[in-house]
């Protein structure tokens, strides 16, 4: 009978430390690999932020219905890091910290069984190891639980935030007036005064020579127009002799 209740003992025992140790390895790696993730999060809110910037840089040089549509965008885009952030905050809190807490409950549940297989007489070990057992696998699973229906809250929060954002953000770059920016483009490469100031250009761009010429063209066409008249003039003078020397002859 007591060889069978220490052979009891000792399984149990076994099963008990085995259940620690897979406990311990696993959680152990699941804790880094979500701390890793975590620390992902942030460097990516991280470089978002540095997104944000450069596009409010870059918007602050463009034409009004784009500069407006880039800085709307811009707003949106930081409001969503500010989700991240929150996101980063509440997967240390709720799922990371959880997972390194285990790594002091495994160290006592060991210390445990060993302190009840040194103290209690074989049947009492058997049954506090029982209740041990039950007790860990039930915490245990409870605490998956939780920890995961964290992780997926707290993702589904942020997703469905960034859902609403992200739609807009679409929606401020979907408004930017393409024609109207163009046209404003187009002033821009040809203001008001560009045809005054080309014609002045083209004026002081003449050579001497043409300028002369033109002149000469000018003074010409004054000089043949005064001689043209000059000859009219005196044709109707010979004409008006001629009449009177007929009028003479008559009389």
């Amino acid at each position: 009978m007591l060889r069978r209740s220490l052979e009891n003992r000792d399984a149990q025992t076994r099963q008990l430390q085995d259940a620690v140790t897979n406990v311990e390895k696993h959680f152990g790696e699941l804790c880094q690999i979500f701390a890793a993730y975590v620390r992902k999060t942030a460097r990516l809110r991280d470089k978002a932020d540095l997104l944000v910037n450069e596009i409010n840089g870059y918007a602050s040089t463009e034409t009004p219905n784009l500069k407006q549509g880039l800085k709307n965008f811009a707003d949106e885009f930081a409001k969503l890091q500010d989700y991240r952030q929150a996101e980063v905050e509440r997967l240390e809190a709720k799922v990371v910290e959880p997972l390194k807490a285990y790594g002091t409950i495994v160290k006592m549940k060991r210390a445990e069984t060993e302190l009840q297989r040194a103290t209690m007489d074989a049947t009492r070990t058997t049954r506090h190891l029982e209740e041990t057992i039950d007790n860990f696998e039930k915490q245990k699973i409870k605490d998956i639980k939780t920890i995961f229906s964290e992780f997926i809250t707290i993702e589904m929060l942020f997703h469905g935030k960034a859902l609403e954002v992200y739609t807009a953000a679409y929606q401020n770059i979907q408004k930017i007036d393409e024609e109207e920016d163009l046209e404003v483009f187009r002033n821009s490469l040809y203001p008001p005064d560009y045809t005054s100031r080309l014609d002045i250009v083209r004026a002081n761009s003449k050579s001497p020579l043409q300028r002369s010429l033109s002149a000469k063209c000018v003074s010409g066409t004054g000089q043949l127009s005064t001689c043209r008249l000059r000859k009219e003039q005196q044709a109707n003078d010979d004409d008006e002799d001629e009449e009177l020397d007929v009028t003479e002859e008559e009389n």
